[in-house]
């Protein structure tokens, strides 16, 4: 039976007990004794670390591998492959103006998008004890993949039309993308936009939150759950961010929290933000108790507040570190 996701979420907002949903996936490949390399070319693999996680800790919902390289790969761009860390997109796809608009809107069938296709029908079919959420890149990220960040940041500000003409090729690029991913089952879909925490609220209006909204408003209903991420200095945005109508949010640790939460309807899920690379993978036990602690305590007058690391937590990070983590929440909700 299908989670109707906004009664889901209406529930971890109502429960005592604080619930968690760090972006926790990539430490499940060395449980697998796998290369990156090779899980994140194979749907089979990545579901298998998602699967070992999921076994292993009582995350509010499960989520697919933050590989923000998949989309750009289908598109041309060039791709790094490493043994311990996520892809990452070595070269651009368009060179200019004209290189956008002769580029062609890849298919589904493109790069490795069926294994990660492949990934969330076998998740949604095996993870049952939780909400199931599927995982792609936003427009304006992929778009400064493409492009290449400086580039893009250089044509918003003055030659805004091929930046346009990008975005909207990556929107339906991204749409067809969402559709499958609702389609193989899960309950829902994590959209990041890390890129678009670096420009400023108005460009952020004009060049990413317009796009979110159009994917938000094509796929995401009762049982379908649509996240937004943005790791950046959000404090300015967060008004615009909701306006596409997006169930819950996700901040990374660029931001403090007390500055969010006061400024989103309680309705609202907001999920973060512990540093992913300085507390998880670098940190201690301790220093991952300490801060954990502190997190939870600070957010206690908010309800909907979900504890979570602040963006997708490193595939080197210790285990050790990731059980205080959820050792100190099963302490602090049985106090």
């Amino acid at each position: 039976m299908k989670t109707d996701m906004r009664q889901w979420a209406a529930r971890v907002i109502e429960t005592r007990e604080r619930q968690s949903l760090p972006i926790l996936s990539a430490p499940g490949i060395p449980l697998l004794g796998r290369s990156a390399a090779e899980v994140h070319h194979s749907g089979q693999l990545q579901f298998e670390a998602i699967q070992a996680i999921a076994r292993r800790y009582p995350t509010a919902a499960a989520v697919m591998m933050m590989d923000l390289s998949v989309e750009a790969e289908a598109f041309g761009a060039p791709v790094n492959f490493e043994a311990q860390a996520v892809p990452t997109v070595s070269g651009r796809a368009v060179q200019d103006a004209a290189g956008i608009e002769a580029l062609a809107v890849p298919s589904l069938a493109a790069g490795r998008v069926p294994e990660a296709l492949r990934c969330a029908e076998l998740c949604a079919a095996a993870i049952s004890d939780r909400p199931m959420l599927g995982g792609m890149i936003g427009p304006f990220s992929l778009a400064c993949r493409l492009a290449d960040t400086t580039e893009m940041m250089v044509m918003t500000a003055l030659d805004p039309v091929p930046a346009h003409h990008l975005l909207e090729k990556a929107t339906a690029y991204l749409l067809a993308y969402a559709r499958a991913l609702k389609a193989s089952g899960v309950s829902g879909l994590l959209i990041a936009e890390p890129a678009a925490g670096v420009i400023s609220p108005e460009m952020n209006v004009e060049f990413a939150v317009r796009y979110v909204r159009e994917i938000v408003r094509a796929v995401q209903d009762d049982g379908f759950m649509v996240v937004l991420h943005n790791c950046g200095k959000t404090v300015k945005q967060i008004a615009d961010w909701l306006s596409t109508g997006v169930m819950a949010l996700h901040v990374g640790n660029a931001v403090r929290m007390t500055e969010i939460l006061p400024q989103v309807p309680r309705r609202i899920l907001v999920a973060g933000n512990l540093d992913p690379s300085g507390l998880f993978k670098n940190g201690t036990p301790a220093m991952v108790r300490a801060a954990t602690r502190e997190l939870l305590e600070s957010m206690a007058g908010f309800p909907n507040f979900v504890i979570s690391s602040g963006c997708d937590i490193p595939q080197a990070s210790p285990l050790a570190n990731i059980d205080a983590f959820f050792d100190t929440i099963r302490e602090y909700n049985g106090r």
